[in-house]
């Protein structure tokens, strides 16, 4: 009995290193493509500074937009 539950926490734990190990790469080849990815727009066009910061954040979907009216809070 012990050796089934010592095999099953071994299979787990190889698993996790194989996951952690893909994620790792994959997060890697896609920080590198996104750093490429802004260096082009950035030295082959001028467009890159008119384009928003945190276009969520101005759309207001996102904390760190604009501030509401303080005459538009109620307080009670």
């Amino acid at each position: 009995m012990g050796q089934r539950v010592r095999i099953g926490i071994t299979g787990l734990a190889c698993v996790f290193v194989v996951v952690l190990l893909a994620a790792a790469i994959v997060g890697f080849r896609s920080e590198d493509a996104g750093n490429a990815g802004s260096q082009m727009v950035a030295s082959g066009n001028d467009n890159a500074a008119s384009e928003p910061k945190d276009p969520l954040a101005e759309l207001g979907v996102a904390p760190g937009g604009a501030t509401p009216h303080p005459s538009s809070t109620k307080t009670r």
